[in-house]
């Protein structure tokens, strides 16, 4: 399976995908950025790495591994021309308040991030929340000068309710990290057991 924990910076997704891969079998953890990133990346380069890591992480598939590769929202990562071959795939928005944001960014990478900086991050937050429970909100955001082999006829016709846009949605706010990780396994564990019973809408066949 595909586990597909996404959201803005700091919401704590990274830290929980390797957290929650350490107490369970068979799955593997890659950070979208841990190969670099160009000083001159645009849109056209993360499509493209997004192709690149899925396309790896089927290789995982092929050994019998599930994979969590990167945290590309699952719009971008839906469209990418391989992942129809996927047997399963799981998505889950790991989210936090704003003000919360807003402090574990300056704790993170002091001085970095000036006020506009910051209100980007906090815009892509609210998009995200958005466009986990409606596809149809602001799709322009991710489809705009994107990369000519993203396939976004995949689900652009797709609406709000749709099985197959079901995202998990986690808050780590005033949450012990902890807990969140305790969640997180959960999730893997029931959406395993539910590919197992064929009751996952994202199996196999999904993008036909």
């Amino acid at each position: 399976m595909l586990f597909k924990l996404t959201g803005s910076s700091c919401s704590g997704k990274t830290t929980l995908a390797y957290a929650a891969a350490s107490r369970i079998r068979q799955i593997v953890v890659h950070d979208f950025d841990e190969l670099g990133v160009p000083e001159d990346a645009d849109l056209h380069w993360r499509h493209r790495m997004t192709e690149m890591w899925v396309r790896r992480a089927l290789e995982y598939q092929d050994c019998g591994i599930d994979c969590s590769p990167g945290s590309r929202p699952w719009a971008k990562s839906s469209q990418c021309p391989p992942l129809h071959c996927w047997d399963g795939i799981a998505v889950c928005l790991v989210d936090v308040a704003d003000e919360v944001r807003r402090v574990r960014l300056a704790e993170r990478d002091p001085g970095r991030w000036d006020a506009p900086a910051v209100d980007a991050f906090l815009g892509w937050a609210a998009w995200h929340r958005k466009h986990a429970l409606d596809p149809r909100h602001r799709p322009d955001v991710v489809i705009d000068k994107s990369w000519p082999e993203m396939a976004w006829h995949r689900w652009i016709g797709w609406h709000a309710g749709d099985p197959r846009w079901r995202t998990q949605l986690l808050d780590t706010t005033d949450q012990l990290v902890t807990k969140s990780v305790d969640q997180v396994e959960r999730w893997i564990t029931e959406q395993r057991d539910a590919h197992q019973a064929g009751q996952l809408a994202l199996r196999r066949g999904w993008a036909s």
